[in-house]
């Protein structure tokens, strides 16, 4: 064949072997999560929960969108990338508390799950950008979790996090992992310092444990306030119908001219599955934030809730919750403002939701 031919020809033959490798690994994704959730509270801004939380449920007497996702992500060989939006009342208070700044905060983000790249070699696996959190039990997908609304500890916790990530998995079974992040669920950062986070996890087809670490800086400015912070997640499969999930954590965070903040929780969950498609799950936890760091009030928060879980196919998911909140201080809004104009808190909170999510 003469050379000119063949050069003709070269971009047409490169064509054909890279476009069927690239579609092949192009995955389309999305979902649609609603919910009907009712407060017994019937708060006057017809929003449950506490300022800042309520990634499911925020809404009082209303059908709404939780979470609508469309994503796109290339499989990594070695080298990948994944884009996720959303929309809805989850994402509204997912990025409430970016620092705002030039070009960054919760207005530029607010639609943004995850954009990540990701590299893997073998047994190692880099990924930079915005990512899921290694710490805590729960993901911000609903479909994932065996509830519907979260815990505490996954409120005050990240869902997210900004920065570099490499995994290393050492076999089968065990693995770990080494964060460089900007902060404490941040993509834009308020301050000059980087954070550290790590896991080590254990995993087999009975059980499975991880112990996750947080340390940095979470002062503003030139602030220095050292987070520390510690994250335990087991889960065991007792039987083929029952399985148990438990979480601990313990927070330590500098003041200046304070004394430091604390913050320790523990969780409890129990699920047993009825038929192949049911499923019901209970959840019992006590979250204490001594010096009010994390949720703005230093109190006790408990929290009990039992959720039906129907699972026709793969892609759909129905869950019918109660759940009950207590605190230690007036914390959950009520009915009709005072004489002042102001809202009436109560100790507890009492709420029905019934959640659907279909995804593809």
């Amino acid at each position: 064949m003469p050379l000119s031919k063949l050069v003709s020809l070269l971009p047409h033959l490169l064509l054909s072997q890279s476009e069927p490798s690239i579609l092949s690994r192009l995955q389309v994704e999305g979902g649609v999560d609603a919910y009907y959730g009712y407060d017994f509270n019937r708060p006057a801004s017809a929003t449950s929960f506490l300022p800042g939380t309520g990634t499911t449920a925020r809404r009082h007497n209303e059908v709404t969108v939780n979470l609508a996702s469309l994503g796109v992500s290339l499989a990594p060989e070695p080298v990948g990338a994944r884009v996720l939006l959303g929309f809805g009342t989850g994402m509204d208070v997912l990025h409430r508390a970016e620092p705002a700044g030039d070009a960054t905060g919760p207005d530029v983000w607010r639609y943004v799950q995850q954009a990540s790249l990701s590299f893997v070699e073998g047994p190692l696996t880099l990924e930079a950008g915005i990512f899921p959190s290694h710490i805590g039990l729960e993901s911000f997908q609903s479909q994932l979790n065996w509830t519907y609304t979260r815990s505490w500890m996954g409120e005050f916790s990240p869902y997210y996090q900004t920065g570099l990530k490499g995994t290393w998995r050492f076999d089968d079974h065990w693995s770990a992992q080494l964060h460089l992040l900007n902060g404490w669920q941040t993509i834009g950062d308020n301050n000059s310092g980087k954070a550290l986070g790590t896991q080590v996890a254990y995993a087999c087809d009975r059980w499975s444990a991880a112990v996750n670490t947080f340390v940095g800086n979470e002062g503003t400015g030139t602030e220095e306030a050292l987070r520390l912070f510690i994250d335990t997640v087991l889960t065991l499969k007792l039987t083929d119908v029952v399985s148990v999930a438990a979480t601990a954590d313990a927070g330590r965070q500098a003041r200046p001219g304070a004394d430091a903040a604390l913050w320790y929780a523990a969780g409890a969950n129990v699920r047993v599955r009825l038929a192949r498609a049911v499923a019901v799950t209970a959840r019992a936890e006590v979250y204490r934030d001594r010096d009010g760091l994390l949720s703005g009030t230093a109190q006790t928060l408990t929290e009990g809730t039992l959720t039906l879980e129907m699972k026709p196919t793969e892609r759909f998911t129905l869950k019918a919750e109660a759940r009950h909140d207590r605190s230690t201080r007036k914390v959950f809004e009520g009915p009709a403002p005072d004489a002042d104009g102001l809202p009436r808190q109560r100790p507890h909170q009492t709420l029905l939701v019934v959640g659907a999510v279909a995804c593809f």
